[in-house]
């Protein structure tokens, strides 16, 4: 039994081998939808995977991960470097003290910058890491500790980031720095590491100190330590990573959820491509079996062939995407960096992602294709070309589909509206997007028929009714470009949107000239200059720290009573007007229970409303009520503005944070004297229009990625449209040259025949249209709304509708005058000689 199977399979192997041979497009439209496939699940799932590994990785000190961690006091922006040396005294050693913070470089390009006790630290993690031998990073590079110690000015950077530097030098406020670069698997990532004493002249941050990290297990000393700290401190254990991994959740989810679309429209195209190829080899297969050949051997040599491809392009399509991911995490890692304070370490990928990723293809493939096997298995070996029986398979696969499409449709129709997790709204938006394209053969033949209904009799007639039997070979392409289109224009509208929301925020929000950050023990000197400028016209102050309410973190402030009045977008209120709740709000402050108002993307994340009522750590105990929800796109993190008479009864920073002024005279000149005044670096001054210009540059960051992958998608689901009509028209030389026998023209036949195209995907377009708006609709007030706290006012976009109608209809056209162009050039008979469709 095995040696006829084996000799049938190996048989059919080859005719199918002879067959791709005559048609090698047929394979080629197969493993370029699988390598399209493969490309950007590969690509995006590895900038995922290693963003959400680099928040576990994070490290204090070239590769060494802390256990515990002490941070500032609520009320506290540092820690006083004299902890440090106490800590030191009581016995832990395995301890490092670290300043971090922001600087500009002379080209206005910001780093994070780490200043850590080099030396102590080294000799300490060198005896905890027996004497760097086993693994360690140490033993494969020695750091210039001798220049270290002399107090030369050195900055460590990863060898990744170092190969982008045009100089082997950085300037840093006003200081050069000789740039050292080390090796990646110190995890420094993008940071740069000097010095301590060098970290705090750069940072203007003196015998200060952001946090100590803590190497060894001291649980067991873990009282006595916070007895030492008092209010001065709060000892933690890392929690390695997961809170990073928490805030940047709903982004990685927006990810791979773009990735996985594309797959799905890069599936379209491979099974599209299969599913021609079949029809092809239908009678082939029929002839095979007329000679004897069994039917298990030919599904034996259909599997392998399938299997072969899968292999073949998933190879291909992972190595691409390894590449895709090298071009996609910088824009990932400046999203995650400049919003979230992430720290993202070089690209890593690993043989099981190509080892899932076949199997997934593999899989989806012969899910796809099995209905065509199985058809195959039941065909009678008398049946000849089977046109009628294609087309009657056609209309019941329309009708399956239909169904399907209003069923997942009710499905996700009565779920949404009580769906409150944004993972659960993205799985029935998942639905909305399946039932998308499956509606689409359906819909496409009731428009011809309307079309239809109305067209005159005669070759137009014709035309329109052979329109109608391309549908059943062309569905697969055009649901993969209704696909396609349908997240462009949804994506579209929410990028759109956002952009315009965001600026009309930011016209609310800003309300004075410049903005002004002065190191702490500049800020008094600072307001006595401001106040005896008769051209500053207002004085605006904001206090701010970060704390902790109902177990997240979140940023608490204050500020004066005009700013708050007047930039404060209200979103929902206990239903008084203005005036009276501002009145309530800031009566309050003195009582037992104040007010207070949170931002949008706390009060969602947190399911909280206006009356609730919530404590905030920086506070103790208090019960603080929410009078108000405020907009805010600016803030990862939660906000909880209280009023400036609590901000002072807690005992917090004393010292604002900012200062913001109104000028009367040219406020950019006043910025220059200002910041020459006080040594300023520019970083610290900043006008309303460059806060403006700074928020929509980061905002396009944010979405850079999203776009790319939308514009990915897109330009997949043409290159399949692409091949779908090359391959149809070429499919269709015959029935051509037939009408040009009976007197049809050749100007004629380009005409009808490249207008029955770009019909099919016009008519595409017109079903995208209502789909996007669909799709762009739950994105916004759904998906957005709930996994990022925004509320975004959704705007239509027509440009960038008519912009992907017009991809579609240049890919569809190229596609049908390539074989017109070579029908115009081979004789009449070789046409009239070649199989029919």
């Amino acid at each position: 039994m095995s040696n006829p199977l084996f000799r049938g399979s190996n048989i059919c192997l080859q005719v199918f081998l002879a067959h791709y041979r005559q048609s090698p497009l047929q394979a080629g439209a197969i493993i370029v939808g699988i390598i399209l496939a493969v490309t950007l699940l590969t690509g995006v799932r590895a900038t995922n995977e290693n963003a959400i590994n680099s928040y576990s990785s994070a490290t204090e000190l070239l590769s060494q991960q802390a256990k515990w961690l002490i941070t500032p006091a609520a009320q506290q922006k540092s820690l006083d470097e004299q902890r440090y040396i106490e800590l030191r005294g009581m016995g832990i050693n395995q301890s490092l003290a670290v300043v971090q913070g922001w600087v500009t470089d002379d080209n206005q390009q910001r780093w994070q910058l780490q200043g850590s006790d080099i030396i102590a630290a080294i000799s300490a993690l060198r005896t905890a890491d027996d004497a760097a031998s086993q693994g360690s990073p140490f033993a494969a590079f020695s750091l210039p500790l001798a220049r270290i110690i002399a107090g030369e000015p050195l900055v460590l950077m990863s060898q990744s980031a170092a190969q982008s530097l045009a100089k082997k030098h950085l300037v840093l406020s006003g200081s050069t720095l000789e740039v050292v670069p080390v090796d990646d698997s110190f995890n420094l990532g993008n940071r740069l590491l000097v010095d301590i004493s060098l970290a705090q002249q750069l940072l203007d941050k003196p015998g200060q100190l952001s946090y100590i990290a803590i190497f060894s297990d001291i649980s067991h000393q873990q009282s006595a330590i916070e007895q030492w700290l008092t209010t001065e401190g709060n000892l933690s254990e890392s929690d390695n990573g997961d809170s990073m991994k928490a805030l940047t959740n709903s982004f990685h989810l927006n990810l791979t959820a773009m990735s996985l679309l594309a797959f799905i429209v890069g599936l379209f195209i491979a099974y599209n491509g299969v599913r021609y190829s079949l029809l092809k080899r239908k009678r082939l297969i029929i002839q095979l079996q007329q000679q004897g050949i069994m039917k298990l051997a030919i599904m034996t040599a259909l599997g392998s062939e399938l299997l072969l491809l899968v292999l073949v392009g998933s190879l291909v399509g992972f190595i691409l995407g390894l590449q895709l991911s090298y071009w996609l995490q910088p824009m990932v890692s400046v999203t995650l960096e400049q919003l979230y304070g992430a720290n993202i370490l070089p690209g890593i990928w690993r043989w099981q992602w190509l080892a899932q990723a076949t199997l997934l293809t593999l899989a989806a493939a012969l899910l796809a294709c099995s209905s065509l096997f199985v058809e195959l298995l039941r065909q009678p070996l008398a049946q000849s070309s089977g046109q009628f029986s294609q087309q009657k398979n056609a209309h019941r696969a329309q009708k399956w589909q239909m169904i399907s499409a209003l069923t997942l449709a009710l499905i996700a129709l009565i779920f949404m509206p009580i769906s409150q997790d944004y993972r659960i709204t993205m799985g029935l938006l998942g639905l909305v997007v399946l039932a998308i394209p499956l509606s689409l053969p359906w819909l496409l033949v009731r428009l011809i028929n309307a079309i239809a209904a109305i067209s005159p009799k005669g070759l137009m007639g014709y035309q329109i009714a052979e329109t109608k039997e391309l549908i059943p070979p062309l569905s697969l392409a055009m649901m993969a470009m209704l696909l396609a289109l349908t997240a462009n224009i949804s994506m579209n509208s929410l990028v759109g949107s956002f952009e315009v929301t965001l600026k009309q925020w930011l016209n609310a929000r800003l309300h004075a000239d410049l903005y002004l950050r002065p190191p702490k023990n500049q800020m008094a000197e600072l307001q006595h200059l401001l106040s005896q400028d008769k051209q500053v016209t207002g004085i605006y102050k904001q206090w701010l720290t970060k704390t902790t309410s109902q177990h997240s973190p979140i940023f608490l402030l204050t500020r004066d009573r005009y700013s708050i009045e007047n930039t404060t977008v209200i979103k929902a209120a206990n239903g008084a007007s203005n005036d009276q709740l501002w009145q309530r709000y800031f009566d309050a402050a003195n009582t037992s229970t104040p007010q207070v108002i949170v931002s949008e993307p706390f009060a969602i994340k947190q399911k909280l409303n206006v009356g609730d009522s919530i404590t905030v750590d920086a506070l103790g105990n208090i019960q603080l009520i929410i009078a108000a929800i405020y907009y805010d796109y600016g803030n990862p993190y939660g906000e909880v503005i209280i009023p400036p008479a609590l901000w002072h009864q807690a005992k917090l920073n004393t010292e604002p944070l900012s200062i913001a002024i109104t000028y009367s005279g040219d406020f950019d000149a006043y910025g220059l004297v200002l910041q020459q005044k006080f040594a300023l670096p520019e970083s610290l001054i900043y006008s309303q229009a460059r806060i403006k210009a700074q928020a929509i540059e980061m905002f396009k960051r944010t979405f850079s990625i999203t776009q790319v992958l939308n514009t990915l998608t897109l330009l997949v689901a043409a290159i399949g449209l692409f091949s779908a009509c090359y391959m149809l028209t070429q499919a269709r030389m015959a029935p051509i040259a037939r009408l040009y026998t009976l007197g049809v023209n050749r100007q004629q036949l380009t005409v009808m025949v490249t207008t029955q195209m770009l019909l099919m995907v016009l008519l595409t377009c017109l079903v995208a249209l209502p789909t996007g708006a669909i799709l762009g609709y739950l994105l916004i007030h759904k998906v957005t709304l709930q996994a990022f706290g925004w509320s975004i006012a959704m705007v239509w976009d027509w440009q960038a509708y008519f912009d992907v109608v017009v991809l579609a209809l240049v890919a569809s056209a190229l596609a049908v005058a390539l074989p017109l162009y070579r029908q115009t050039r081979r004789p009449l008979i070789s046409s009239l000689q070649s199989d029919v469709l």
